[in-house]
């Protein structure tokens, strides 16, 4: 997938492509957020906001004949037009998306392509829709076949359907078996995590205290209406956090892939944090401590990198599953340069069992970590060697094609009108070598100074001595 920015926050023009592992390197406001928060925002609107236009004929006849069958391939020859439809809506909306002014984004421009084959996927597809009592259509794709059959399951006359309900369903179905392949679900952990988890029972006593007095009042009211324009001024990713935090106890409840197929992910996971997350039957959150295992924390009295790893940890155990996109905004949050380490490996073992991984770091032991997983995978005698010594496993071993990486910095480029190029802010590709590693220059000058500055300390210190 490549995604290009114009006019987004301090990105004037960028472009971007999704790997196994995406990285994201800079200074301070220098887009890496707005990037982020793009990417995140569209993938939200695709699944949950755009679907695909069905022609009315398709509709007219399955409600006279009581089934209809739509030929894939036309659908899929049309896949960038509709990724450019979609583009171009969720371009509109991205002052929701940021919770910000819509001036800041009248000149914003956001596009997403695709380059994969026109294929129809091989894969079955079977979904049944109605009501609580009754299904009143099936959706329909065969293994292998190139069509999607739709079905009344109830006589013509016999339920009030909605044509335009119908259209949504269908064009909701369209998108899951042409796109479902190639549009991950996202789950992102914001920045802004750690006041999440330290608030989140605070946030659900405030909720509910304000659907209560909102209940007293004029019934006319939308009081779900009213809470949502409360959340306003959060962006959607960190509002998307605060729910996930407040729903933590109902999450518990679930188990995902990894729990059950790669416990051993989690348990790499739990050395990360020193100790592992616990929901009571009574629904109350706590942190155990691996020392003793009698102590239960809750979260405000837990470390900063227990609060700051609780949306990523409880999204392993129990969310997550093959094909997401896990977003983690600065993932070294109040983590020492040790546990920095084991998470980018960490971040490597989940690429290798199928979940895409997009990360913003400031972090060099983050970025140094991950070029020694890149660099450990070469096949020589003498790298397996240094690869037993210190303990490094196949399963978190990365190829240099598995990752991506760009900075964001200053560049000279040709914008819209102008005869010459102009420094604006965008996103550099950097190469990433299965030999050398990323080449990541963004922390490179800061380390070279630090270096320089010791190194005369040094030698001036030693000169007095003598």
């Amino acid at each position: 997938m490549k995604i290009k920015l114009k006019n987004l926050g301090a990105l004037k023009l960028a472009e971007f492509e999704l790997g196994d592992l995406t990285i994201v390197c800079g200074g301070n406001n220098t887009g890496k957020t707005y990037a982020t928060y793009a990417l995140y925002g569209f993938l939200v609107f695709w699944r949950d906001v755009y679907s695909i236009p069905v022609p009315s004929h398709y509709i007219d006849a399955l409600l006279s004949n009581g089934s209809v069958r739509l030929p894939l391939q036309d659908f899929i020859m049309r896949r960038n037009e509709f990724l450019k439809q979609a583009s171009e809506q969720y371009s509109k909306s991205l002052a929701f998306v940021f919770a910000a002014n819509k001036k800041n984004f009248e000149n914003t421009e956001v596009h997403f392509e695709l380059d994969a084959p026109n294929e129809c996927p091989s894969s079955e597809f079977l979904r049944q829709f109605g009501t609580s009592k009754k299904q009143i259509f099936s959706v329909i794709k065969a293994k292998n076949s190139s069509e999607l059959e739709v079905t009344l399951l109830v006589q013509t006359g016999e339920e009030e359907l909605d044509p335009k309900g119908i259209h949504q369903i269908i064009g909701d179905a369209l998108q899951d078996v042409l796109f479902g392949h190639l549009f991950p679900r996202p789950f992102i952990a914001s920045a802004e995590r750690t006041g999440a988890a330290i608030f989140r029972k605070e946030l659900n006593f405030a909720r509910n205290r304000l659907l209560e007095e909102v209940g007293s009042m004029d019934q006319d009211l939308n009081p779900f209406q009213l809470i949502n324009k409360v959340y306003s001024d959060y962006a959607m990713p960190v509002k998307h956090n605060v729910d996930f935090a407040r729903q933590i106890e109902d999450v518990a409840k679930k188990e995902s892939f990894i729990a059950h197929d790669h416990p051993a992910l989690l348990e790499q996971f739990s050395e990360i944090i020193g100790g592992s997350y616990k929901v009571t039957s009574n629904d109350e959150l706590y942190f155990v401590p691996d020392g003793n295992r009698r102590i239960r924390l809750t979260m405000d009295e837990s470390s900063s990198a227990v609060r700051s790893m609780l949306d990523i940890g409880f999204y392993l155990k129990h969310v997550a599953k093959t094909g997401d996109l896990l977003i983690v905004d600065e993932p070294e949050l109040n983590l020492h340069p040790e546990n920095q380490r084991r998470v980018a490996r960490l971040f490597a073992r989940l690429v290798n069992i199928g979940v895409n991984v997009y990360l913003t770091t400031h972090s060099d032991y983050i970025i140094k970590e991950l070029n020694t997983v890149i660099m450990m995978s070469n096949s020589s005698t003498l790298i397996r060697g240094i690869r037993v010594e210190e303990g490094y496993v196949e399963e978190e071993l990365l190829t240099s094609d598995q990752v991506r990486v760009y900075i964001a910095e200053k560049q000279l480029l040709l914008l819209d009108g102008n005869k010459k190029r102009t420094p604006c802010q965008t996103l550099v590709p950097a190469d990433v070598d299965s030999e050398l590693g990323i080449e990541a220059r963004s922390f490179d000058t800061t380390i070279d100074e630090m270096n320089r500055i010791q190194e005369a300390l040094y030698f001036t210190m030693e000169g007095e001595d003598v």
